[in-house]
């Protein structure tokens, strides 16, 4: 598929559906594109739809169907768009929350390989479910376990705002969870708390 560039072709592209209950459009919004005019599409289509697939397949899904609907907060990010909210972040501006496209590769921008020639894709979600039930300091922690132990996720990272998260599919997994409540590190591989059941961390959320 070709980069989608008239209305025609990017109604197109949006109507890929990637898993039983997302569809590309669903990920393809931006603040920074709209605010400032971007066009916030991949440069390969085809390899955002490859790895979109892979993180509603395997971890999405799952997710809501243990949850109830997931809010997509952001999700893709052209490299156009990504550069621009990393340039803005450098520079100090409020509310632009981008890593460098380096840093981003196979991460929020699915179309582009990793440095280590990886395939990935990033969305950043809420359960609303869960924050309704569970929003006293330190709950978030019930759910990033749950989706440790049950889910092949890469990479999480979780934020103070309705316990707002980063999730990453990945072909060569990180099994790595990261918060900013504040900044820290949950577990990864090598810590003590990393593998085994946890069970009695996250029983009673579903």
């Amino acid at each position: 598929m070709r980069k989608p560039t008239s209305v025609s072709s990017l109604a197109e592209f949006g109507r890929v559906r990637l898993s039983k209950s997302f569809f590309m459009r669903d990920f393809l919004f931006s603040d920074i594109a709209s605010i400032h005019g971007f066009n916030n599409v991949p440069n390969n289509p085809d390899r955002a739809i490859a790895a979109g697939t892979r993180l509603c397949e395997e971890l999405l899904e799952p997710l809501q169907d243990a949850f109830g609907r997931l809010a997509i907060r952001s999700a893709f990010r052209s490299v156009e768009v990504n550069g621009f909210g990393n340039e803005m972040q450098r520079a100090g501006k409020s509310g632009y929350n981008c890593a460098s496209n380096e840093a981003n590769y196979a991460g929020h921008i699915w179309d582009e390989l990793d440095n280590d020639g990886c395939m990935g894709a990033t969305a950043c979600v809420i359960v609303p479910s869960f924050w309704d039930r569970f929003h006293a300091e330190g709950d978030w922690q019930k759910l990033a376990w749950w989706i440790h132990d049950n889910l092949p996720y890469s990479s999480l990272e979780f934020f103070p705002k309705y316990w707002a998260f980063n999730i990453g599919w990945h072909e060569k997994p990180l099994r790595r969870i990261d918060h900013y409540i504040p900044k820290g590190c949950m577990t990864k591989p090598g810590m003590e708390n990393h593998s085994g059941s946890h069970e009695h961390l996250w029983a009673g959320i579903l």
